[in-house]
């Protein structure tokens, strides 16, 4: 129960409990397609996409690297964007399936289908960035079936600007450092330790990379990474 909390909690964001849903009937992943985007020239500036629209999409390769294999190629579109809300479409590269998850106006995730967050997961960003800023996690996680509530409490922090180069081309990033403890409500001696760190590029308002490592009783159980391949404007 702790690992698939876990698991779904740092979806890398928003995509492990959807993805983990879309398992085939033997329990095997989806595989992924066996090509990917072309990469962009270094030398290319990034798309300005400046404030979430409809269409906007950015398509990740997730990777397990504790083994190093790649589990998936995923595609997150915004389908609608509200006041105080993002709406986005996962589409799992050869799998006709689709999830719907909903994020607020900072990236935090506050439902993926599974789980629904108060006030949000805390994985998000706090505009305007700067090297050292910092602010508290504290959400609550419930999943109705079958019933589950954890808590997580911590700490996000700015910890450096760096230069990014993917698939998709190179990026000027904010690296933001988030570490917090998930806790079982109903049975406090479960709980996992969770360190998140996202690259964030404001000019395409998205992250180009980011890698979470999860521990238990100070051992490492998963170390996952996404990472940006492609990503565009309608």
């Amino acid at each position: 129960m702790l690992r698939h909390f876990v698991l779904a909690s740092v979806s890398l964001i928003a995509t492990t409990a959807f993805l983990h849903a879309q398992q085939t009937p033997d329990g095997t992943a989806p595989a992924a397609q066996a090509t990917t985007p072309d990469a962009k020239a270094a030398s290319e500036p990034p798309e300005p996409m400046e404030g979430p629209q409809p269409g906007d999409h950015w398509t990740y390769e997730s990777r397990d690297e504790i083994t190093g294999d790649v589990k998936s190629t995923f595609v997150q579109t915004i389908t609608d964007v509200a006041a105080t809300e993002i709406n986005v479409r996962v589409t799992v590269l050869g799998n006709p399936n689709n999830g719907y998850v909903t994020f607020d106006s900072g990236w935090n995730l506050t439902n993926d289908g599974t789980w629904r967050f108060t006030p949000n997961d805390g994985s998000g960003v706090r505009i305007p960035l700067s090297i050292g800023k910092t602010w508290p996690i504290k959400a609550t996680g419930v999943r109705t079936a079958p019933n589950a509530t954890w808590k997580r409490s911590g700490t996000a922090k700015v910890v450096g600007q760096e230069s990014i180069t993917t698939r998709a081309g190179t990026f000027d990033t904010f690296k933001i450092e988030l570490s917090y403890q998930l806790q079982n409500s109903n049975d406090p001696t479960k709980k996992a330790q969770i360190i998140q760190r996202t690259w964030y590029a404001p000019a395409i308002d998205h992250w180009v990379k980011r890698t979470t490592e999860s521990r238990q009783d100070g051992r490492l159980t998963d170390k996952n990474s996404v990472e940006l391949v492609e990503y565009g404007r309608r």
